[in-house]
């Protein structure tokens, strides 16, 4: 059999037209590889092996369309986003969100969100009237409730102090399910050594005037709140080269800094994965979702969900830029969204 090879200068009109096609073509596989390829090696979600991408198969003929269309779906946006400045407003701006008969996933951050902030993180407590509320959301049948936190778990499990639910901690480097089975990411030996490292070198150098290391065993926060105001930014910069140093990555928080590992994994992967396990493949149609957070940590789970649930950034800052579909003008407008919920669930 012969075959013919084709010059650009002998392509005919209706092949011009389609050259986009196949340009799409050749290089879906090359995409295919490469982002199979970034895909991190955990417990949480094995990686596909390159066999199976390299048997990638396409059903043909697609049109340029399809193409295009799949090509152009819209990526996650941060902007800024419209105010809920009180308990009507919930209804008002989201009329028929709720649906008794359908399963909710609520999804909450605990530091800034279901606590208020406190001067020191061991003396944060949720309101009474939100621990009240909480605790009969979270036996209602069709609400499904997990709390996702930067503090460790058993931390945040003790200071939420509701069993039967689900909990990460560490950003969701730590998960644990209603049953007591855990889900953890396995952090890499040479992440968890460095981490060590990085911990006796904050606390050599930069806890002191104040501040302070809190260890969480695989990521740590760095407060610095109470140290004097002309030597806070300084003293701040050193332990950001410290944690960068040691291959962590530094993170903003409320008068603190979040070392993180430096994995692909945060509240969003959580988040991601916490539904999956709950409700399958397929949970964004099966299920509606709510989260609530207030840092930039929550934000990778506010990116997840756009366009998939409903999320509440709470910030004073009416300029924020935020992948939240709504702002929470106050804290305690918190207790204000779990009110709506429970009155939607006849709870």
């Amino acid at each position: 059999m012969s075959s013919r090879i084709i010059t650009l200068a002998q392509l005919t009109p209706k092949m011009m037209m389609n050259k986009r096609v196949i340009s799409s073509l050749l290089l879906l596989p090359l995409w295919s590889n490469l982002v199979l390829a970034q895909r991190p090696t955990s417990t949480l979600s094995p990686q596909p092996s390159q066999t199976g991408a390299s048997q990638l198969k396409l059903q043909l003929p697609l049109s340029a369309e399809s193409i295009s269309r799949n090509f152009t779906t819209k990526m996650p946006e941060k902007r800024i986003a419209p105010t809920i400045e009180s308990a009507a407003d919930f209804e008002l701006k989201l009329p028929g969100f709720l649906n008794k008969n359908k399963t909710l996933a609520l999804l909450l951050d605990y530091d800034g969100t279901l606590a208020p902030i406190a001067d020191n993180p061991k003396k944060t407590v949720m309101p009474i009237a939100t621990e009240v509320i909480l605790n009969k959301l979270a036996k209602h049948p069709n609400v499904f409730l997990a709390v996702i936190s930067g503090r460790g778990i058993r931390d945040v499990q003790g200071r939420v102090g509701i069993n039967g639910i689900m909990y990460a901690g560490n950003h969701g480097i730590e998960i644990e399910s209603e049953d007591g089975s855990r889900h953890d990411y396995q952090l890499p030996v040479e992440v968890q050594e460095n981490y060590t490292h990085l911990v006796k070198e904050l606390r050599a150098n930069v806890e002191k005037n104040n501040a302070w290391v809190e260890d969480k065993r695989v990521s740590l926060t760095y407060h610095y709140r109470d140290t004097p105001v002309d030597i806070k930014e300084s003293q701040k910069q050193v332990a950001i080269k410290i944690i960068e140093a040691h291959g962590f990555r530094a993170n903003q928080a409320h008068e603190a800094i979040e070392a993180k590992p430096p994995v692909n994994w945060h509240k969003g992967e959580a988040a991601r994965f916490i539904l999956k396990h709950k409700f399958g493949e397929n949970w964004a149609d099966e299920i509606k979702v709510i989260f609530a957070g207030d840092d930039t940590t929550d934000e990778d789970a506010m990116r997840l969900l756009q366009g998939l649930g409903k999320s509440f950034r709470i910030s004073t800052d009416p300029e924020i830029q935020t992948f939240a579909d709504f702002r929470l003008a106050r804290q305690d407008l918190v207790s204000d969204l779990l009110k709506w919920i429970s009155d939607a669930y006849g709870v």
